[in-house]
């Protein structure tokens, strides 16, 4: 396996023994696609030995079209879903980890978040649930679209529509996701947090996204959990990321690499930065990390 320098040791060689890959604004383009010279460097390395994981604040369903284009499912690649709080072998389907909020914790927040003009959104089966199917239609980068649409098609489920979340929900739940135009979340997110701030974490995952989770939960976390049982430590591992749900991951790893197009907040923690999700970042960062290799 390939010698590369780990920044937070001053110097010091490791052998990268995993990568680690947030989706949006990082694995793939601004067209939702791996770029071919990503891809091969991906599963090059993967070839090597190297073990791949993508963290996403996505659900399983949604990860694995992109693990079919990387072959991690012929090789145990890692999904760290719901931003950490599921973790699966992609190839097995084995559930390694899971860390939902209670019952009673997700119909209190689907109750307050009745009182803004958002839309949640919850996973289950082949399904993602909802309050009105065609009622979040918001204005992003000049053009208006459904988030419904997007995010059920982009991840590859039905839709299924509940006049009141809070009555259907009787189980526990890993995340719940809020859709809304990007400048009402801005102004109105920390009061949709309020009561949760203590028991939960609530966070941004793009300009309209903005969701809840158990306390505790994030990509480093989980991460920490699934590598220790692999026998693969921190050090010994590289991940790429661009918002702030990839900051965990950043920090826990050996070497984390903030993409060119990634916010300042998150290059203001990472070792290196690379060029953008447009210009194959991934793959100009691994070709010097692995040399001998790509």
């Amino acid at each position: 396996m390939t010698e590369c320098v780990n920044q937070k040791t001053k110097g010091e060689k490791f052998m990268i023994k995993a990568i680690l890959l947030d989706i949006d604004g990082t694995l793939t383009n601004d067209k939702k696609i791996i770029t071919p010279k990503t891809k091969a460097a991906l599963v090059k390395v993967q070839n090597a030995g190297v073990r791949l994981a993508i963290a996403s604040g996505r659900p399983e369903k949604g990860l694995y079209k992109f693990a079919r284009e990387l072959e991690m499912d012929k090789n145990h690649g890692i999904f760290i879903c719901y931003n950490g709080a599921r973790v699966v072998d992609c190839q097995s389907g084995e559930v390694i980890f899971s860390h939902a909020m209670t019952t009673e914790e997700a119909c209190a927040v689907l109750n307050h978040i009745n009182n803004f003009d958002v839309t949640p959104i919850i996973a289950k089966g082949d399904y993602m649930h909802t309050n009105n199917v065609f009622g979040c239609i918001i204005d992003y980068i000049g053009k208006s679209f459904n988030v419904i649409e997007y995010e059920s098609r982009g991840n590859g489920y039905l839709l299924c529509e509940h006049k009141n979340l809070s009555e259907w929900l009787d189980f526990p739940v890993e995340k719940i996701l809020t859709a809304g135009n990007p400048d009402y979340l801005k102004a109105h997110y920390k009061e949709m947090q309020k009561p949760f701030v203590q028991n939960l974490n609530c966070m941004f995952t793009s300009d309209f996204y903005f969701e809840y989770t158990a306390k505790g939960i994030d990509k480093g976390k989980a991460i920490d959990f699934a590598f220790k049982n692999l026998s693969i430590p921190a050090d010994k591992m590289i991940a790429f990321g661009d918002a702030q749900n990839d900051i965990s991951m950043l920090k826990y790893v050996g070497v984390g690499v903030a993409m060119g197009n990634a916010s300042e907040e998150v290059k203001a923690i990472a070792d290196e930065v690379t060029l953008d999700n447009n210009s194959d970042g991934i793959a100009e960062s691994l070709c010097k990390h692995f040399p001998n290799l790509l």
